[in-house]
């Protein structure tokens, strides 16, 4: 029985893992016209490459993008594209751009 539970946790938080990835690069291809495929270019020569950047400087940008607080030239394009993103799919962006 207990095999049976650990399995089941284990495949569980994989499925999880997944779901986020899956998630992820269905948020990212939004965002894959203008940084690239793997996040690898600047944004119409402006931005950040950020696929250099940690999971933890990616969410704090597109929180940033979404509440005005975060940005420079494209900040206005940015805060269009962050809108409607909610808390699950900036960590799951984030996570995406980092597994790359």
């Amino acid at each position: 029985m207990k095999k049976l539970l650990l399995i089941a946790s284990v495949l569980s938080l994989f499925s999880l893992s997944l779901s986020a990835t899956v998630t992820g690069e269905a948020e990212f291809k939004k965002c894959s016209g203008c940084h690239g495929k793997t996040g690898e270019k600047s944004a119409l020569g402006k931005s950040k490459i950020i696929s250099d950047m940690s999971d933890k400087d990616i969410v704090a940008a597109l929180n940033g993008y979404k509440d005005g607080t975060y940005g420079g030239k494209m900040k206005g394009l940015m805060k269009g594209q962050v809108k409607n993103l909610n808390e699950q799919n900036i960590n799951d962006i984030a996570s995406y751009i980092g597994k790359k």
